[in-house]
């Protein structure tokens, strides 16, 4: 097994004291300003350009600040976001259902099973209600009650309706409106785009992070690009278990770039299993599908209650299915969070009562829902979910239960920040899912998104805006801008030099699949271990026998996936260890060893109410702990029955 040490304790000495309802506007403003005239000598590289960094480069633009974005895809609006579908949180309380800003703080804590911090998850809730005023003037179409009034639904976790949409296509409509934001500063001056540039590497000179080296993946070429600040914007790493509802091309490089240069990883073992997927169809399949949490409000999740019943959905009787979790959590019946909803299927699946093949299903229901709406009600909600069900399985949801079954979906873990957004790297900031701040061990439906558009445009251009003020930083040093140089061609040229029989997507799928088996919803001592073993023999067989066609100075599709690939490895090794670490259940990391009588995840809070924050050394990795506090909201074993 890899061998850690423990370092010195970490603390977030950025977020303010005294009541938390005021800990955002006093820190707005103790933070610096910078003039005008300033920023438009001042330069910011912001990568990846979803919903955090589409909005963060849109508004430091808008600004005045100078701003290079970067993506991979052939455009700003194909990033992943656009594959969002059910909604965005917003404590606005249209419905008079007793929503606030303080009962979504509630929930998301509570929902991250108390393994969240108490300063940074309030402001989320607290600019939340701005969030939905700026999409609306960006002209973003949400979904309208009769009156003209915005139109909310529920999500899980929340006995509330606080969840704002446009049909099943969210994050499409928001990212839109944050791309054209960003398209409009790009027709203004203040952000150059570089689309199909992958970061490989980050500068840091003078201990500060100061520029990217990036490959433009159409010509091969590498790229120096330098600045005064670097923002990573990039995404989360569930496709390190091959089988995910992600992009193919959603990858850890950035962010494991910037941990190989200091900055702590944290949390990496709180991985999130979505509850509502289309199962795995074939042993040759390369992704798997979302269908939206959204679709829990009307659809009703069950199983036949006898083992191996086989029989058509349609010739169950009613009093043969069992609708379990309305049966086990009565109070929030088919809206439990994520993780909760998704081991529960598990669990009646590992009786045997699980339905399609292999038995690795559960039934979502709209029968019930088509007689008391009408079938165009419902189409009118969720059809173009229904289409997508329908045209990837051949099967209509209108006339039969969708079969659904967990899949990795989200990360709450990724590198560490302060209240800052700031990285243990000066000048290196994360946003959106690429950091771990806000969600804890399970992340709620609908906060993705919230979250994302939270830190881009209303609390990074605050922030960043602070330590610009207090520069500046200096020349960035030549020799620190060529090594990093010099480490990207050479990697390069050793994942060339290999040229062994084996695809890079043949490693992927098998690295994928010791860490769905070892350390995917259910993990223990033993199959961590045995993953621990496993992963460091196919990482030396990788670069031994990885076959990498075409050469660096082209358009190389298979270079790509064999950097990535390497990347994995590495990441999978600190999560399995992540994992082992971490005694006790919480959230979407549940060790088996560590549950309740009733089957549910077990906390450690006298031992484990931290955050783990992994520092990558010579020496092996380090493991430095921030203490979580919690003055608002009592820790107590969750329940939502």
């Amino acid at each position: 097994m890899i061998e850690y040490t423990e370092g010195e304790p970490l603390r977030d000495t950025k977020a303010p004291e005294g009541p938390i309802e005021e800990r955002w506007a006093k820190r707005k403003f103790s933070a610096k300003l910078v003039n005008p005239a300033n920023k438009r000598k001042l330069n910011v590289i912001v990568v990846g350009t979803g919903l955090a960094g589409g909005s963060a480069a849109a508004t430091l633009g808008e600004l005045g600040y100078n701003v290079k974005s970067f993506c991979y895809q052939d455009s700003p609006r194909r990033a992943h976001s656009i594959a969002a579908q059910g909604g965005i949180n917003a404590a606005k309380n249209y419905r008079g259902d007793g929503d606030s800003i303080y009962r979504l703080f509630y929930d998301t804590v509570k929902g991250g099973d108390f393994r969240a911090r108490e300063s940074n998850v309030y402001r989320l809730a607290e600019v939340s209600v701005n969030i939905i005023d700026q999409a609306v003037a960006q002209g973003v179409p949400f979904a309208r009650e009769y009156g003209g009034l915005l139109d909310t639904r529920s999500f899980g976790g929340a006995q509330v309706s606080r969840t704002f949409y446009a049909r099943g296509q969210t994050g499409q409509q928001l990212l839109l409106g944050a791309y054209q934001a960003l398209e409009r500063q790009v027709k203004a001056g203040t952000v150059e785009m570089f689309t199909r540039h992958e970061m490989l590497e980050l500068i840091v000179s003078g201990g500060r992070a100061r520029g990217i080296i990036v490959r433009d993946m159409v010509t091969g070429e590498i790229e120096r690009h330098t600045a005064d600040a670097v923002v990573l914007a990039t995404g989360g790493y569930g496709n390190v278990f091959f089988l995910s509802t992600n992009a193919k091309g959603c990858n850890t490089t950035a962010i494991w770039r910037a941990h190989e240069r200091g900055a702590y990883f944290a949390n990496p073992c709180y991985t999130q299993i979505h509850p509502t997927c289309i199962p795995v169809s074939g042993e040759y399949q390369s992704k798997l599908t979302l269908m939206s949490e959204s679709l829990r409000n009307d659809g009703r999740v069950w199983v036949p209650v006898a083992a191996g019943d086989d029989r058509a959905a349609g010739d169950i009787p009613e009093d043969e299915r069992d609708y379990y979790l309305e049966r086990i959590y009565p109070a929030f019946g088919n809206l439990v969070p994520r993780d909760i909803a998704s081991r529960a299927a598990k669990n009646v699946c590992d009786e045997g009562r699980g339905v399609g093949p292999g038995g690795l299903g559960v039934y979502l229901d709209f029968r019930d829902a088509i007689a008391r709406l009408g079938r165009d009600a419902v189409e009118k909600k969720y059809g173009n979910l229904f289409e997508m069900y329908e045209r990837i399985t051949g099967e209509d949801p209108y006339t039969q239960p969708m079969r659904i079954y967990p899949a990795v979906h989200y990360t709450m873990g990724g590198l560490w920040v302060d209240y800052d957004l700031q990285s243990t790297v000066p000048g290196l900031f994360v946003i959106g899912e690429a950091n771990f701040s806000d969600h804890g061990a399970n992340r709620l439906g609908a906060s993705a998104l919230m979250q994302g558009l939270a830190d881009g445009y209303f609390v990074l251009p605050t922030t960043l805006g602070d330590y610009l003020a207090n520069g500046p930083y200096g020349e960035v040093d030549e020799e620190a801008v060529a090594e990093a140089e010099i480490k990207v061609r050479t990697k390069i040229d050793r994942l060339m030099a290999v040229n062994g029989t084996r695809t890079p997507d043949s490693f992927h799928r098998e690295l994928g699949k010791i860490m769905w088996d070892y350390c995917g919803m259910e993990r223990t001592e033993e199959s961590l271990r045995k993953a621990l073993e496993l992963i460091p023999g196919l990482r030396d067989e990788f670069w031994r026998n990885v076959k990498v066609s075409g050469t660096p100075e082209e358009l190389n599709q298979v270079l790509e996936k064999a950097g990535r690939v390497a990347d994995f490895f590495d990441l999978a090794e600190l999560m399995c260890l992540d994992a082992l670490v971490r005694t006790e259940s919480c959230g979407g990391h549940f060790r088996a060893e560590s549950q309740d009588a009733d089957g549910e995840a077990l906390r450690d809070d006298e031992h484990f109410a931290h955050v783990s924050a992994w520092e990558r050394t010579p020496d092996g990795p380090v493991l430095h702990k921030e203490a979580l506090e919690y003055d608002y909201v009592k820790m107590t074993q969750r329940s939502y029955k």
